[in-house]
C-alpha cells in the first residue's frame, strides 16, 4: 500500500512550522520497524527495507544514533536554526522509513479533448494542446504508470522525488479555471471562474 506523497519538500514544509514545533518534532525518536535496517556512518544514515534502500547526508554538526531499533537525533545547540534543522532531519528519517516499507505515490488526472498520456519505456509521452507531444524522462528511482490515457500514477520510495516528478508533470499544463482543462492532482479542487461571455451576460442582466 503506497502512501500519498506531498508536493512540497520537507525543507519547504518546515518553514510552515514554528520554532517550537520543529524542536518538538526533532526530539521525537523514530521507531525502526521489523524488517528495516538503519545504520549511521559518519554523517550518512542508510535505511533499507523490503522496497529498497535510501541514504541521507545530514548536517555534520548533528548526531544521529541508532540504538535498540530507534533512531534519535541530537542537535548541537538550542539556536533557532539548529532547532529547525533538528526537526527537518528527524522528519526526513521518518519519511525514509515509510518509503522503504510502504512507498509513496501521487496520482494525476488529465482533462481536455485530445489530452492524454502513455508510458513508452523510460519516457512519459504527454499529448496536450501543443504542436508536439511532451516527452518527460522518468527519473531514476521513480516509476510511472498510465492505467488510462487520462490517469498518471507516480510511485517510488523517495517522497521528495515522487512529489517533484508529479509537480513537474502538472506544470506542463496547470488546470485552468474556466473549462478545467489541464493536469491536476487527484482530489485537487480547482476554483472555477465564469467565462468572459457568461460574465458579460451576467453584468448586463
Amino acid at each position: 500500500m503506497f502512501r500519498l506523497a506531498g508536493t512540497r519538500s520537507a525543507a519547504k514544509s518546515s518553514a510552515t512550522y514554528g520554532e517550537g514545533d520543529m524542536s518538538r518534532i526533532g526530539k521525537k525518536p523514530v521507531a525502526v520497524p521489523s524488517g528495516v535496517k538503519a545504520a549511521v556512518a559518519g554523517n550518512i544514515i542508510t535505511i533499507e527495507g523490503k522496497l529498497g534502500k535510501l541514504t541521507y547526508a545530514f548536517d555534520k554538526n548533528f548526531k544521529v544514533e541508532v540504538k535498540d531499533n530507534v533512531v534519535s537525533v541530537v542537535r548541537p545547540s538550542d539556536g533557532k536554526q539548529d532547532k529547525a534543522t533538528h526537526g527537518l532531519i528527524r522528519s526526513l528519517v521518518h519519511n525514509m522509513i515509510i518509503g522503504v516499507t510502504e512507498g509513496y505515490k501521487k496520482d494525476l488526472e488529465i482533462t481536455g479533448v485530445g489530452f492524454k498520456a502513455a508510458v513508452q519505456g523510460k519516457v512519459l509521452n504527454i499529448t496536450l494542446s501543443y504542436t508536439h507531444p511532451i516527452n518527460f524522462n522518468i527519473p531514476e528511482g521513480v516509476s510511472i504508470e498510465t492505467p488510462k490515457p487520462t490517469q498518471i500514477m507516480i510511485k517510488g520510495i523517495d517522497k521528495a522525488k515522487v512529489g517533484e516528478a508529479a509537480s513537474k508533470i502538472r506544470d506542463y499544463y496547470r488546470p485552468e479555471p474556466y473549462k478545467g482543462k489541464g493536469i491536476k492532482y487527484v482530489g485537487e479542487h480547482v476554483r472555477r471562474k465564469a467565462g468572459k461571455a457568461v460574465a458579460g451576460a451576467g453584468a448586463g442582466a
